[in-house]
């Protein structure tokens, strides 16, 4: 038994009391409909964050979230990295739970059995999408700092693209594409493990690479160009100043040369927050370069190459030369040159830079 003793005690009582239930109440609201004596569900549509200033920031449903996806290894990181560099936008680090909770939620959604399991408890499409979105919500919004736009990427994300937009009816994907080769080269010489994927065989790769970006590419154009932006990761790396503005027009940003130098904001206040665990955070402590482009000519098999247009038939159907060994993908910007130059010139500064980078990432073990 709990004995209040004056006001002070009482308020603090009921200060406790509001802070344990206001999350239940935050959750779900129940509310008496009409002389039918049903319940009628109604879910929370707001989040609130409160930024190191004190400021509150309120996000829902209705909030024009930034989605990045694409195949992984291919440019999902660095485009993150540089929009993590403008003063309106947080992306952060791979949350790898929300493609998980899309997934799920598909997989209901593709059995019909499932489906049937779900409706006889009462769980309807409305209700699963509303607890999918408020997970969604949660994750995305507090898993960094709030900022203007918030922005997640988690490369598979846009498998589930239309789903999402239902979710988020003012949300905008960007869909990052690359040459399948330097994807599965990447991959296999990094060690990069994906589901389903022999990374001791190139042919499987490029096969399975080809089958989920025909997925993706159907999403992204199902969802229109004015919610679904292709950005090659060749032309970013080549031209990313043209790349940029085209990706901030996109999103009705106004224009930062931040964006061209996030190397300079990585791990900073309001910077670009990096995970030691990523793959591809070491590449994004350096400048926009070219070194990583065509590292995979000369790697693959001479059967797969044979087979090339068969074996990857997204190839050209997303605008590369299954044929051209190396590729022609242009010429880099000056700005680009000059940064792959000091990137190799320096190669043990930029290693040690690299070391401290990732040492200093926000998730110490």
């Amino acid at each position: 038994m709990i004995t209040l003793r004056g006001v002070v005690g009482g308020r603090k009582v009921l200060l406790v009391f509001v802070c344990l239930v206001a999350p239940f109440l935050y959750l779900l609201l129940f509310i008496r409909s009409g002389d039918s004596g049903q319940c009628q569900f109604v879910t929370s549509r707001e989040t609130v964050v409160f930024g190191n200033d004190g400021k509150a920031h309120s996000y829902d449903r209705s909030s024009p979230f930034i989605f990045i996806g694409g195949f992984p290894r291919s440019g999902t990181t660095l485009v993150r990295a540089m929009l993590d560099a403008h003063s309106d936008i947080r992306c952060g680090e791979e949350t790898r739970v929300v493609p998980r909770i899309l997934q799920l939620a598909a997989q209901w959604n593709r059995s019909a059995k499932e489906t049937n399991r779900l409706h006889e408890a009462g769980l309807t499409d409305q209700i699963i999408g509303d607890a999918v979105a408020a997970f969604i919500l949660e994750v995305v919004v507090k898993h960094g700092e709030p900022a203007p736009r918030v922005c997640n990427k988690d490369p598979f994300t846009l498998k589930y693209g239309v789903y999402l937009l239902k979710l988020f009816p003012q949300a905008k994907f960007i869909f990052m594409i690359r040459d399948g080769r330097a994807v599965v080269h990447s991959l296999i010489s990094r060690k990069v493990t994906v589901t389903g994927f022999d990374l001791s065989d190139y042919r499987q790769c490029l096969t399975k690479w080809s089958n989920s970006m025909k997925t993706m590419l159907k999403e992204c154009e199902e969802l229109g160009p004015d919610k679904c932006l292709k950005v090659k990761y060749e032309d970013l790396v080549l031209h990313p100043k043209s790349q940029m503005e085209r990706i901030l027009k996109y999103l009705g940003l106004p224009w930062m040369d931040d964006v061209l130098h996030h190397e300079q904001f990585i791990n900073k206040p309001g910077g670009v927050s990096l995970s030691k665990v990523e793959r591809s955070s070491d590449q994004v402590v350096k400048p926009v370069n070219v070194e990583a482009l065509t590292k995979w000519v000369g790697a693959i098999p001479d059967d797969v190459v044979h087979d090339m247009e068969t074996v990857a038939p997204m190839l050209t159907s997303l605008g590369y030369d299954p044929k051209a060994n190396p590729p022609n993908y242009g010429a880099p910007d000056p700005e680009v040159a000059t940064n792959t130059y000091d990137v190799q010139k320096n190669h043990d500064k930029w290693t040690k830079t690299v070391e401290n980078a990732l040492h200093k990432s926000k998730h110490l073990s």
